[in-house]
């Protein structure tokens, strides 16, 4: 487990958790066929949240044609979670839930906050597991898409 956020370059750490309509995604599942998106959120039902969501599923056509996958990743439960995609129409992205043990892979990637939640922040990674873009928000702030699109084009 890594006390401090990871960077640009590193291998990004291997982790399984459950997704909202009853699946199980493990992140090296993706390896050697899509660049994945780790887009972390403190907790769901909150607005820069949702449209921190909404905005990878407005743009879930450029994803797919850049073999890019969106996973929303929260402490939230997956029932929960569930929930939240279906009042937000999202579809696409895959809604995670680091509930259980709580908040372990917001640990393994640094950004687990004393508060029980993660830091806002999104990482992606390409198609080789490592790291291309790292970036913690402020709690208060929307991720700017734009900065992460440009690494997937």
């Amino acid at each position: 487990m890594s006390d401090l956020p990871i960077q640009v370059g590193d291998m990004a750490p291997d982790f399984e958790l459950n997704a909202a309509g009853d699946k199980n995604i493990r992140l090296s599942d993706f390896q050697g066929k899509k660049n994945v998106i780790l887009s972390f959120h403190p907790l769901a039902w909150t607005g820069i949240c949702a449209a921190q969501m909404k905005d990878l599923q407005e743009e879930i056509r450029t994803l797919n044609e850049n073999e890019t996958v969106a996973l929303g990743i929260s402490v939230d439960s997956v029932p929960s979670k569930q929930a939240w995609a279906e009042t937000l129409s999202i579809k696409d992205v895959l809604l995670l839930s680091d509930f259980e043990p709580k908040g372990d892979v917001a640990k393994k990637y640094g950004i687990y906050r004393k508060e029980g939640f993660s830091e806002r922040a999104v990482f992606v990674v390409n198609k080789k597991g490592i790291v291309e873009y790292a970036r913690i928000y402020p709690i208060s702030q929307k991720p700017e898409l734009d900065e992460v699109l440009k690494i997937i084009l």
